[in-house]
């Protein structure tokens, strides 16, 4: 299972956009993929349709062991291929306990182990906060896809979040790479690409490099639309702004049989 962790260290930088689009088109393609919430905020299990009952198992019970694995991960509705542990605000009590276990930073990389032979991906929707959670969740991945607003606040959180990844590496409590960087919210009018979003997208080109700059998450509402109506873009009408998820599975896909 090749596990990929969506992170960027500022709110409304495209996080579990990114997760939701990506996981669904996987999940087209045949691929069975398991995505994590790990948000005390919840918006992918509530972008995802699913309503937890009362005692519900969440991603909470996942990592204190509490219940079995297979408890805690549930089917959605949207497609055969496509598996959720869900979170709650209850997911915020966990921060001492990943504080107090000494393994924080690998305990959900050794969680997942148990179900590593089921699912072909795992995507995980990281919180917008350097956190205990947020530790544990960089700790898991194989690979990191930061995206970043096309914007100054963007470019902060980009190198905010590569500081911390750098850091992790250097204690040895992550392997990950970076797969790439998602430029979120990028501006156009017309054919000309507003000023702000050209000089922060070079920035990040300048920051990693062209080969890990993903083509950019336009500005548009259709991604409101569908998120609402629970569908992909493709099936709104608007495979064109797909774009950027495709390019991010071509490369996931190479490492699929390394």
């Amino acid at each position: 299972m090749l596990t990929i962790s969506i992170a960027s260290l500022s709110g409304g930088q495209g996080k579990t956009t990114t997760a939701l689009f990506l996981g669904r088109l996987l999940a087209n393609r045949s691929c069975p993929t398991l995505m994590i919430d790990s948000d005390p905020q919840h918006n992918l299990t509530t972008y995802l349709g699913f309503e937890l009952e009362p005692n519900q198992p969440t991603l909470l019970e996942f990592l204190k062991k509490t219940v079995p694995a297979e408890d805690s991960i549930y089917p959605t509705s949207y497609n055969e291929n496509l598996f959720l542990i869900p979170a709650d605000d209850q997911l915020d009590t966990v921060q001492d306990y990943l504080s107090n276990s000494g393994v924080g930073a690998t305990l959900l990389k050794r969680r997942l182990e148990a179900v590593a032979k089921i699912f072909k991906v795992c995507i995980i929707d990281a919180p917008p906060q350097r956190s205990q959670i947020c530790l544990t969740v960089l700790g898991a991945a194989d690979f990191l896809v930061i995206p970043a607003e096309a914007s100054v606040k963007g470019y902060g959180s980009l190198i905010r979040t590569l500081d911390l990844l750098n850091g992790l590496r250097d204690v040895g409590a992550t392997d990950a790479e970076v797969l790439g960087v998602l430029p979120f919210r990028d501006r156009w009018f017309g054919n000309t690409q507003a000023q702000e979003s050209r000089a922060s997208v070079d920035s990040m080109r300048s920051e990693v490099g062209e080969q890990l700059v993903l083509p950019s998450i336009r500005e548009s509402e259709r991604f409101k639309q569908a998120i609402n109506k629970r569908i992909t873009l493709s099936e709104l009408g608007y495979q064109d702004l797909e774009y950027p998820f495709e390019i991010l599975i071509e490369k996931i896909s190479t490492h699929w049989n390394k």
